[in-house]
């Protein structure tokens, strides 16, 4: 099968380049291993039921042995055997050598390791795929590129309509969908994955057993509030309604979804723009991918044709997945503002070296224009509040843009970048 490249691929390069070995860890289904074994001399697959007794009982045994062969050695579902670990652990301080281990595993499994690896064994995060590494964006705007060059952006047309776009939020980024051959296929993985998840993950994420019933509720709750700042209690709320459940057994049912990395929030940028008070600080309820929330929801792509507001906020998911993905290439972060007048930005994204960019999702251009206003907005207060405190000021926005669902790419008047999600790429 056809490897599609990924944007972990690079970061997988230098962490091996870093460090003694790479944890590669993310939701079930996005591609670790597949992603892994493009880097693999040698594969160890402790679930391959031929060789399994033989390698737990080596594992267990005489874990060192498994470290013998051409590097590196990529380690499937090395939580089967736990000892593994150590062994790496202690090659790695013995050796010094770096890039000499992968290991990937099911996000469902916790393993009880006597050790963190800190500076031996370092952790990467991998996303579902982005619209770019599935070939749906066409990738002419480089996000990266932008950052760069904001004055080079000229325009762009993306290919990618609303209809394609409908069905890529209903699908997700599972690479599996690329051996599919009917839409039906594709769209099933999504379904098979959230039933999976508040089914069977939940519990066997700890080993603790929990109630599927009050897992699909608290998923029903996220995706009627995705890419919302639903509070807690909201959330609370909805799945008492649903399920009988205490408030102390929902919030132990999200910290377990948050370890399978389904739920995805994402942070208040709290700047000292207005006072502390009118800023909104509670995190924005989001899944690790829209399709979860699909499925949660028991909706086909056709019912979206009458529904544009539900979609709207499906595709600010899709937009935050794309960016957080595309910035991971270059230590970007994503959080959002929004305040208790109105004023928000749905995105801001963050540079680890202090810029950042303001961003909107709007679905169709007919929004852009609400979009545009309010970056500059933000941008005008964070200059009032500089005039006034010149001591300490605030960073100015790198780049103000509008990311939509709409076909063409442009530079506004007022310095506001409009890009379809067609075209991004990091």
């Amino acid at each position: 099968m056809k490897y599609f490249p990924r944007i972990a691929d690079g970061l997988l390069d230098l962490t091996l380049e870093a460090f003694g070995a790479a944890l590669i860890q993310g939701p079930k289904g996005c591609g670790k291993t597949t992603t892994a074994k493009q880097r693999a001399r040698t594969v160890v697959e402790f679930q391959d039921e031929d060789v399994r007794e033989n390698l737990l009982k080596i594992a267990n045994t005489a874990p060192s042995k498994l470290l013998l062969g051409d590097k590196p050695i990529l380690f499937d579902e090395w939580q089967d055997a736990p000892k593994v670990w150590g062994a790496i652990r202690k090659d790695v301080d013995d050796t010094g050598e770096v890039g000499g281990y992968l290991l990937t595993g099911s996000s469902s499994r916790d393993a009880d390791v006597p050790h963190t690896g800190t500076l031996r064994i370092s952790r990467l995060q991998m996303l579902p795929m982005s619209l770019y590494e599935s070939g749906e964006s066409d990738g002419s705007v480089s996000l990266a590129g932008l950052f760069a060059r904001p004055g080079d952006f000229d325009g762009c047309v993306s290919g990618l309509g609303i209809d394609e776009l409908i069905f890529a939020i209903c699908r997700g980024g599972w690479p599996a969908f690329l051996s599919r051959g009917t839409d039906r296929a594709k769209l099933a993985i999504a379904k098979d994955l959230y039933r999976q998840t508040y089914s069977v993950d939940i519990s066997n994420v700890d080993g603790v057993r929990r109630n599927p019933a009050v897992a699909q509720a608290v998923l029903r709750s996220y995706a009627r509030n995705i890419c919302t700042p639903a509070a807690a209690k909201t959330v609370l709320g909805d799945v008492r309604a649903a399920a009988d459940a205490s408030d102390d057994t929902v919030r132990d049912y999200l910290r377990a979804l948050e370890r399978l990395y389904i739920v995805a929030d994402v942070d208040a940028w709290c700047p000292a723009i207005r006072s502390k008070t009118a800023i909104r600080a509670s995190r924005k309820r989001n899944l690790v991918d829209p399709s979860i929330a699909v499925a949660a929801m028991g909706v086909t792509p056709e019912y979206f044709n009458g529904d544009f507001k539900t979609l709207g906020f499906l595709f600010e998911s899709l937009c935050i997945r794309d960016l957080k993905a595309y910035a991971s290439a270059f230590d970007g972060r994503m959080s959002y503002y929004r305040d208790r007048y109105g004023l928000e930005a749905d995105g801001v994204l963050h540079l680890n070296d202090g810029r950042y960019a303001l961003i909107e999702f709007k679905l169709g251009e007919s929004e852009v224009e609400e979009g545009a206003l309010h970056l500059c907005e933000i941008e005008r207060l964070i200059k009032e509040r500089n005039a006034k405190e010149a001591q300490c000021p605030l960073p100015l926005p790198s780049l103000k843009m509008v990311v939509t669902g709409a076909r063409y790419g442009y530079r506004r008047g007022d310095g506001v970048l409009v890009v379809p999600i067609g075209c991004l790429r990091e």
